[in-house]
């Protein structure tokens, strides 16, 4: 199990010796954890701004497991889950997995299972962190623009030629042109498919 970022994993077992185990395997492939005996342990503590993933046992003292996954969905944290339960059944599994779960593993687990199912959610929340990055820059970038500039790109990102959005909003087509050539260097778009892609992910419509 390779980890390129740094990362922590929480776990969330009411059994201190699995917890234990769990800590230990992946400080041996260099990954820090920490854990918690129960639910409302693990809400109180401060999440870090590095990827991270829970594992999280479906029955415990208090809220369950299956509670906890709904209560952090339901206040927008969106960290990825491995279940680990001793007493799994099938509808268990699927509302965990419809709910998001990345997997979901039974006592006792294989230590390379916990590592994939590990290594897998961490990943994945490493792409939500970098898409999430990616989308507050594009949302800088088009804030810059000036209110015209947003009308021109949406028109442009629809698929106007430079002449048709100049008779739309009547202007000079070199005078489209010209602003196109700002927008384009405003957004750092290389490309007119790049600033589509970015006009798509903005939501922006004509």
């Amino acid at each position: 199990m390779m980890v390129e970022v740094a990362a922590t994993v929480f776990i969330v077992d009411d059994d201190p010796h699995v917890r234990g185990a769990i800590q230990r395997m992946l400080k041996s492939v260099g990954v820090r954890s920490e854990s918690f005996g129960t639910a409302q342990e693990f809400i109180r503590c401060k999440l870090p701004d590095e990827p991270s993933c829970l594992v999280l046992d479906v029955r415990l003292s208090g809220p369950s497991g299956l509670d906890l996954q709904r209560e952090l969905k339901k206040a927008g944290i969106e960290i990825p889950i491995v279940f680990l339960t001793g007493h799994g059944d099938i509808p268990m599994t699927v509302r965990a997995m419809k709910a998001g779960a990345v997997e979901f593993l039974t006592k006792p687990f294989r230590e390379q299972d916990m590592l994939d199912a590990v290594k897998l959610a961490l990943e994945r929340d490493q792409s939500r962190i970098e898409s999430e990055k990616a989308s507050s820059g594009l949302k800088s970038s088009f804030e810059t623009l000036t209110p015209r500039e947003r009308e021109i790109m949406a028109l442009v990102a629809s698929g106007l030629m430079n002449k048709q959005v100049a008779g739309k909003i009547g202007l000079s087509e070199i005078t489209v042109k010209v602003h196109r050539g700002r927008i384009m260097q405003k957004m750092g778009a290389r490309t007119l498919a790049d600033l589509v892609r970015m006009a798509e992910a903005l939501g922006i419509r004509a």
